[in-house]
């Protein structure tokens, strides 16, 4: 396993995780890995990004049960056997291999994915959870989203949901729960910008 050192980000909706994510990785001038892996999972599987995207975070038990066989998915790498899981199944699996590769290439940040999860091995990853308070997230969304406030609740509530889904379904584990990470921040206590700072810190005091 990579000696590397990696920070991998869990999120709230909301609460500022994935800029936070971006912020680091600007600041320690290392790699990003978001949405992006998306892409790179739908390259080698062999499929549209749009139907990988739909099999990433936001999918729900429905789309866990359908199975997809549809014409030109097909590449010749793939086994029947890969055709008979869910297509999210099939974008986890792909998307696990890259983060390791990844992680195995050079020091990275990380956003979602279970990238915790898929990397709790590697003795130098630093796994942080990003939540803060719900009135925070709230305002937060209904600024970025130009909603309503009582339609950024509801949107709160349903990427949790499908956060907290995803999440679980895949390891085991319990999403957001303090014993699941070894950082956890409220940012609505530290800020967008003392929170950069803190795993900044942490980071260079692995590579130290």
């Amino acid at each position: 396993m990579t000696e590397n050192v990696i920070i991998t980000i869990g999120r709230q909706y909301g609460s500022g995780g994935r800029e936070i994510g971006i912020r680091l990785a600007k600041k320690l001038e290392i790699p990003l890995y978001d949405h992006n892996l998306v892409a790179m999972a739908a390259k080698e599987l062999g499929i549209s990004e749009k139907e990988a995207k739909e099999a990433d975070e936001t999918a729900l038990e429905g789309f866990l049960s359908s199975y997809i066989v549809g014409p030109g998915d097909y590449t010749a790498y793939m086994n029947a056997e890969d055709y008979m899981r869910p297509l999210s199944d099939r974008v986890y699996r792909t998307q696990s291999e890259i983060i390791k590769r990844l992680a195995d290439r050079s020091p990275c940040v990380i956003v979602g994915r279970c990238a915790d999860y898929i990397l709790s091995d590697c003795p130098k990853c630093i796994s942080v959870f990003i939540c803060a308070d719900k009135e925070d997230r709230i305002r937060r969304i209904a600024a970025l989203r130009d909603l309503p406030e009582r339609k950024a609740a509801e949107k709160i509530k349903k990427v949790d949901r499908e956060r907290r889904y995803y999440y679980e379904s895949n390891t085991g584990e319990e999403w957001g729960k303090s014993g699941t990470y070894q950082v956890v921040l409220n940012v609505s206590l530290t800020g967008i910008d003392k929170a950069v700072d803190m795993l900044a810190a942490l980071f260079n005091g692995l590579c130290d």
